[in-house]
């Protein structure tokens, strides 16, 4: 028998996203964010949904920009801290001694050391609440480094080793094995 809980801003897991901004004065600058996803196939969307107070989301506001760093599981620490302290108050690139680089398509930086990154250009805005504004981007390009590629050529989540954060307990999981091949499993 299923007992109501109520209503929570939960949807176990959650994906793990580290997103590159600049600030008006061209700092760079990152924020961990647990709240996004794909959101459409053509054109290629992601979107995400900072706090409305955080400098990433007033940096986007005003760039137009954001990449998504997709970090493997030996990034946990740093990923923890990027979503920890404010962008307002330090460089979290240098904080953490990491490599900013300028996208040659979006005026967003993105991690060096990060094996996975969505390049995005905002297309959508909205304030949802007091305290959200969500973003959705168009994404332009995805650099992935090659060790991390499949038999497709696209990132493969065995290689890139991504985690999941678990909102309830406010713990991080690395991804889990392979169950089943989708769209084959479920036909008659």
């Amino acid at each position: 028998m299923k007992i109501s809980v109520g209503p929570h801003p939960i949807a176990q897991p959650n994906t793990v996203f580290v997103v590159g901004s600049y600030d008006n004065n061209g700092q760079p600058n990152l924020m961990t964010v647990a709240w996004g996803g794909i959101c459409c196939s053509v054109p290629p969307c992601i979107a995400i949904s900072p706090a409305i107070r955080t400098q990433t989301c007033q940096n986007i506001l005003h760039a137009g920009a954001f990449t998504v760093n997709i970090p493997a599981v030996s990034h946990v620490r740093e990923t923890d801290y990027a979503g920890i302290y404010s962008g307002k108050k330090e460089n979290k690139f240098e904080s953490l001694g990491l490599t900013p680089v300028k996208s040659e398509l979006v005026n967003a930086p993105y991690v060096e050391e990060f094996p996975f990154i969505l390049e995005c250009k905002v297309t959508h805005s909205i304030e949802i609440g007091s305290y959200t504004r969500q973003f959705i981007g168009e994404i332009l390009d995805i650099k992935a480094e090659e060790d991390v590629l499949g038999e497709k050529k696209l990132p493969d989540i065995g290689k890139v080793q991504p985690f999941v954060y678990d909102e309830v307990d406010q713990n991080y999981y690395a991804v889990g094995e392979l169950i089943a091949k989708a769209f084959s499993l479920g036909k008659k």
